[in-house]
């Protein structure tokens, strides 16, 4: 999965930022690393995508009023979810967007992805946004469906 008009997708930008915040590599560590994993990838897209995971990270539902605005107009929201963990064994960036506008409503790191560490991450986002959730779209792992009541 990847951002509206973004290269890369969620998996690097994962990676890019577990490289930095949890191994504490430098730029150029983590440009070396990505080409070394056969990701063809500039070394000044690499600080782009240290931005856009901070960015990521600092969006937890942080503008609620504006994202309210936006829903209202739309009346429903279908929400995807989707996990992105760089290595095994390690914290998993999990992000929450609405399908309809685009919007990355939630995005945080943890340690598992079971149904009773993610219901708490949808349950956030319904109750922030202001409208109905008709659905959540996740790559049908069972711990996605329990989370989302399906």
């Amino acid at each position: 999965m990847a951002l509206p008009q973004h290269e890369f997708g969620l998996d690097v930008v994962a990676l890019v930022g577990a490289l930095r915040h949890r191994d504490h590599r430098s730029v150029p560590e983590i440009h070396a690393a990505l080409l070394g994993r056969g990701v063809e990838i500039a070394e000044r897209s690499v600080t782009n995508l240290l931005d856009r995971y901070d960015e990521l990270l600092a969006a937890s539902l942080t503008d609620t009023r504006r994202l309210r605005r936006v829903l209202a107009r739309q009346g429903r929201a279908i929400l995807a979810l989707d996990g992105m963990q760089p290595d095994v064994g390690h914290e998993v960036l999990w992000v929450v967007r609405e399908c309809l506008s685009g919007e990355v409503l939630l995005a945080r790191s943890l340690l598992s992805g079971t149904a009773e560490d993610l219901a708490p991450l949808l349950a956030e986002v319904a109750q922030a946004i202001g409208v109905p959730v008709e659905g959540v779209i996740s790559d049908g792992q069972t711990s996605l469906r329990r989370a989302g009541g399906g």
